[in-house]
C-alpha cells in the first residue's frame, strides 16, 4: 500500500494549503446528506454517517452546517436531497489508471465536467471495466502517530480483522475489507487510538511507478477533476519512489 500512502500524504499536504476550502466543505456536507438519507439521522445507529461527520469535524466544518446536512439528508423539516453515485474510468498521463467517483444531481453535467477535465489535462475516458478490474473496495483507516505504538496499533487492528498495517506519514495506515471498516475502527477507538480518517476507498491491486514529471501532470489532472462540485474522490494506481517523493516535496 506504499503508493497509496504516499499519494494520500501528498494530497493531505496540498489540502492543508488549498484555497478551495469552501468546495471541500460542500463535498463533505454532501457525504453527510447521503449517509443520513441512506441510514437515518442517528449517529449511533448509522456508522457511515458517524464517519462522515467525524471527517467533516476534523476538517473544521461548522457544527451548524453538519446538523443542517443531517436533517436535510434524513428528510427532517421537509427538505429532501437526491444524488446519483457514478464512477467514471479513465487514463491519465503515461497511462496512469483513474477511477473518478461522482455524487451528483445532474448526470449530464457531471459527465461533461469529467470529460473536459480529462481532455484538457492529458487524460481520456476509458471503456467501462477496463480500469475498474485493477481496483478493490477497501476500508482505509489512518491512525494518528501521536502517542500510538506500532505494536499496539497492529494488535488492536489485526485482532479486529484488519488485513494489514503500514507506517504512514501521519502515523499508521490500516487496510481492511470494506465490510470490516467499522468494527476495526471501533476496536482502535476502544484501544484508545485516535484516527485521522476512516473511509471506504478504491485501492489498486497493481501499482505503477512514475517519475516526477508524470506525477506533476497527474496531480494537475486530479486537481482539475476535483474542481468539479460533482467529483467526490479520485483514485489512481501510480506509485512514488522515495526519490520522486522528495523531488515533489522540494517543489512546495
Amino acid at each position: 500500500m506504499s503508493g497509496h500512502s504516499k499519494w494520500a500524504t501528498t494530497k493531505h499536504k496540498k489540502a492543508v494549503i488549498d484555497a478551495r476550502r469552501a468546495k471541500s466543505f460542500a463535498k463533505l456536507i454532501k457525504n453527510i446528506e447521503v449517509a443520513a438519507k441512506m441510514g437515518g439521522a442517528d449517529l449511533a445507529g448509522n456508522p457511515t454517517l458517524y464517519d462522515a461527520v467525524q471527517k467533516a469535524k476534523k476538517t473544521s466544518v461548522p457544527n451548524d452546517n453538519i446538523d443542517r446536512a443531517i436533517k436535510r439528508g434524513a428528510g427532517i423539516g421537509g427538505e429532501s436531497i437526491e444524488y446519483l453515485t457514478i464512477v467514471y474510468e479513465g487514463y491519465g498521463p503515461n497511462g496512469v489508471a483513474l477511477l473518478i467517483e461522482c455524487l451528483t444531481d445532474n448526470k449530464n453535467r457531471a459527465a461533461a465536467e469529467v470529460r473536459t477535465a480529462l481532455s484538457r489535462n492529458g487524460g481520456t475516458l476509458a471503456d467501462p471495466g477496463s480500469v475498474a478490474y485493477n481496483f478493490s473496495r477497501k476500508g482505509v483507516i489512518v491512525v494518528s502517530g501521536e502517542g500510538a505504538d506500532e505494536d499496539e496499533v497492529m494488535l488492536a487492528a489485526l485482532e479486529a480483522g484488519a488485513e494489514e498495517v503500514e507506517p504512514h506519514a501521519q502515523g499508521f495506515e490500516v487496510v481492511t475489507e470494506a465490510s470490516d471498516l467499522v468494527p476495526v475502527r471501533s476496536a482502535l477507538q476502544e484501544a484508545g487510538l485516535d484516527y485521522e480518517s476512516a473511509d471506504v476507498e478504491f485501492v489498486p491491486s497493481l501499482k505503477v511507478e512514475v517519475d516526477a514529471d508524470t506525477a506533476r501532470k497527474v496531480f494537475r489532472l486530479i486537481d482539475a477533476l476535483e474542481d468539479s462540485d460533482d467529483v467526490q474522490n479520485v483514485f489512481s494506481n501510480f506509485d512514488l519512489t522515495p526519490e520522486v517523493q522528495a523531488e515533489l516535496e522540494a517543489d512546495e
